[in-house]
């Protein structure tokens, strides 16, 4: 859901005019209005961060519970956690886990406090020994591509980079990547091997994928067979309201259209208990799974069964992890919702700014003005406002629209957010001014 608008604080968003239908006199008279606002800021000597996504303190706290556990170290299964083996993890987390991803308990691993290393590990494999629908390694092939919707996570696109994978762009939409975009490069180019996607509460538009779209992506033709997607679910277990988003079936999905082994799924507990100190998830068909095991098994002897036991000890069940995140909810969605105040109020109306206003996740996307965003994000540095960087909700960090800002509400406590977000907007506004009196 996107609203739109921006700007002067002393008259309500219904009845400001849009910066592009006002006067070259009315636009200077703005322009030497922001720019006082704008010094006022910079002598305020401020130092707040809007950075990263990453969990509150008190988030952090609600599970401080698990530095006393996990009471006794033997598993449901009788086994020892704390001695090797169990490459695929403890079966309790993996069933409770399984429940919650709506997949069967056999088609989950646990691992390690990382989804982002499964990640790499995935890759790696794919690209050394190919994958299990493949005839031959992608490594092997004279050119890989990957299909990256647009804005996205950064981290997925620094990955593919490192790997030197070409990236493709296409739209991120409401209801998830085109899948008409999508199906066109993918039907007809046997070197795009995939795609990423965030399906529920994405990063960082918060954008969910619906079933409909979910299915065709899961059931499109492909020029590739062993096309793959990599389907990241990170945050969907962190909603912002009443309403819970449920993930697309995507495994149910791909497997009904024959092509059970397309989707690999990720997800871990990394911003549900301890940030450093969680498990990590990956999901897929049975012959997904049992090829992943084969290639981790070459390097591991095993994951942190402790911790992992401990984590199932905590949550207790399915319903605890639910129960865990409305906590989580009461935590951060305040803090959203003071961001989105914020940005009507003072951004509201002027035709120079949209937003999107999520139901879950950790990061609402501002569009400002086009030729903008890395001018917004100099002029908060310097008022002592830290941002993410100008473009880096795409590929090589290249907004083509320099226009795209990701909003981390999150982190700092809630007078800090809604300082951080009146900066924001009154670079946004200085920034919009200089640019249209040119």
């Amino acid at each position: 859901m996107t609203a739109s608008g921006t700007s002067q604080s002393t008259s309500s968003p219904r009845q400001r005019t849009p910066l592009t239908e006002r006067s070259a006199e009315e636009l200077a008279e703005f322009l030497s209005e922001a720019r006082a606002a704008y010094d006022e800021l910079v002598a305020q000597g401020l130092s707040l961060d809007l950075t990263r996504g990453k969990p509150a303190a008190a988030q952090l706290d609600l599970s401080n519970a698990l530095l006393d556990l996990p009471h006794g170290v033997v598993d449901q299964a009788g086994v020892d956690t704390r001695n090797y083996g169990g490459l695929e993890g403890i079966a309790e987390l993996r069933a409770m886990f399984a429940d919650l991803l709506w997949v069967e308990p056999e088609q989950v691993v646990a691992g390690g406090s990382s989804s982002l290393v499964m990640m790499r590990e995935v890759l790696t494999d794919l690209w050394l020994k190919g994958a299990v629908d493949g005839e031959r390694a992608w490594g092997a092939e004279e050119k890989v591509r990957f299909i990256c919707p647009v804005p996205g996570y950064d981290r997925h696109f620094t990955l593919l980079d490192w790997f030197g994978i070409e990236m493709v762009t296409v739209p991120m939409n409401a209801d998830g990547p085109d899948p008409d975009a999508v199906a066109e490069l993918a039907g007809k180019d046997p070197s795009i091997k995939g795609i990423w996607v965030v399906p529920t509460y994405a990063n960082p538009s918060g954008s969910i994928v619906t079933q409909e779209v979910a299915e065709r992506l899961a059931s499109m033709t492909t020029a590739a067979p062993d096309f793959k997607i990599l389907w990241d679910n990170a945050y969907a277990f962190h909603h912002l309201t009443e309403a819970e988003a449920k993930s697309a079936d995507i495994l149910s999905l791909a497997s009904a259209a024959g092509h059970p082994h397309r989707p690999i799924m990720f997800a871990s507990t990394s911003k549900i208990t301890f940030a450093g100190a969680g498990v990590a998830f990956l999901a897929g068909s049975v012959e997904t799974v049992k090829w992943y095991l084969g290639h981790l098994g070459k390097g591991s002897i095993g994951p942190d069964k402790v911790n992992q036991l401990r984590h199932a000890q905590f949550f207790g069940s399915a319903q605890g992890v639910r129960d865990h995140m409305r906590r989580h909810r009461e935590i951060v969605a305040p803090k959203f919702d003071s961001v989105l105040r914020v940005l009507r109020d003072e951004l509201g109306g002027l035709g120079i700014a949209s937003w999107t206003e999520p139901t879950g996740g950790y990061f609402i996307s501002l569009d400002v003005l086009d030729g903008t965003a890395a001018r917004v994000i100099e002029l908060a540095k310097e008022a002592g406002v830290a941002l993410t960087q100008a473009g880096s909700s795409f590929p090589h960090g290249q907004d083509p629209r320099d226009r795209n800002i990701r909003l981390a509400p999150t982190f700092p406590e809630p007078p800090e957010v809604e300082a951080a977000t009146h900066a924001v907007a009154v670079c946004a506004r200085l920034a919009a001014a200089e640019k249209l009196v040119g």
